[in-house]
């Protein structure tokens, strides 16, 4: 390509940019709307009366380097990158806002478009898009009320999404201990700290429960918590290589020897129904 060429492409490219920027700032309004717990809040357009003065290329140039790496992103990359906003914001912006805040243009990528409509973590009303969490919740005492409806826990995951400090109030709800905030392998869980709460346990785990044999040798258990993914504390094993190692007899539990009470004539005779107890007394009474 001869230099000619080339400079053809960037007057074509600053003359594009350009009318870019002009609709940008000619779409800088919308009416304000007073914001609510139960829905996201509308962004408030900027007004303006005065037309804004052109921007030139020069003056701008990193800008709009961005809105142009933007565009031509994936639809995938561009779609996160609007999620994000709604996220971050919990705001409800239509898509002259979101290609204002964050450079997607909806209405020129219609691929962007249909998939946010369809995206399960975007709220579409017919003119704006909201973030839509997994469980419609504002606050505290919103989110202790969800808990307390969910008897057999619910993931703290499922929870993080709600709205932004719903991990310290979390926290907090535990340290109160209105609610029981436990770990297992994979995630937390929250449950309600109300004994009124009624768990059914299904009778096949009951049986279950009860016909596990415990093994006697704790070698065994520990081996069967490895098995299914677990650290035992102890570690037997390791235990009873130094044990012989070091010349030290392993442990074996002390079975106390029970003395045989034998009758005396300090004896209290307390079972005196019972004859043939006291035979051994009588006959040493009656030697003496």
């Amino acid at each position: 390509m001869s230099l000619k060429e080339q400079l053809d492409n960037f007057k074509k490219q600053q003359v594009k940019c350009q009318t870019t920027l002009s609709n940008i700032a000619s779409s800088r309004a919308g009416p304000s709307s007073s914001s609510s717990l139960s829905r996201p809040v509308p962004a408030a357009a900027i007004g303006h009366n005065k037309p804004s003065a052109p921007v030139k290329f020069s003056s701008d140039t990193e800008r709009l380097q961005l809105i142009n790496n933007v565009r031509k992103a994936p639809v995938g990359a561009q779609i996160k990158r609007v999620i994000s906003l709604l996220f971050e914001t919990r705001q409800a912006f239509t898509p002259e806002q979101i290609n204002e805040r964050c450079y997607v243009d909806m209405h020129a990528n219609k691929a962007v478009f249909d998939s946010m409509r369809k995206n399960p973590k975007a709220h579409y009303d017919g003119r704006r898009f909201s973030y839509k969490a997994e469980h419609n919740v504002n606050d505290k005492s919103e989110l202790l009320s969800l808990i307390n409806k969910y008897p057999d826990g619910i993931a703290a995951n499922d929870l993080k999404d709600a709205y932004p400090n719903v991990t310290e109030d979390l926290q907090a709800l535990k340290a109160s201990e209105d609610i029981w905030l436990l770990s297992n392998s994979q995630e937390d869980i929250a449950y309600p700290n109300d004994f009124k709460c009624e768990i059914t346990v299904d009778d096949d785990f009951k049986s279950l429960f009860r016909d596990t044999e415990v093994p006697s040798d704790f070698l065994e258990v520990e081996k069967e918590l490895k098995k299914y993914g677990f650290k035992p504390v102890t570690d037997t094993a390791a235990r009873r290589a130094a044990e012989q190692k070091y010349g030290i007899p392993i442990s074996q539990p002390k079975h106390k020897k029970k003395r045989k009470q034998e009758i005396t004539k300090r004896t209290k005779l307390t079972n005196a129904h019972l004859p043939e107890l006291f035979q051994s007394l009588n006959a040493s009474s009656s030697r003496n």
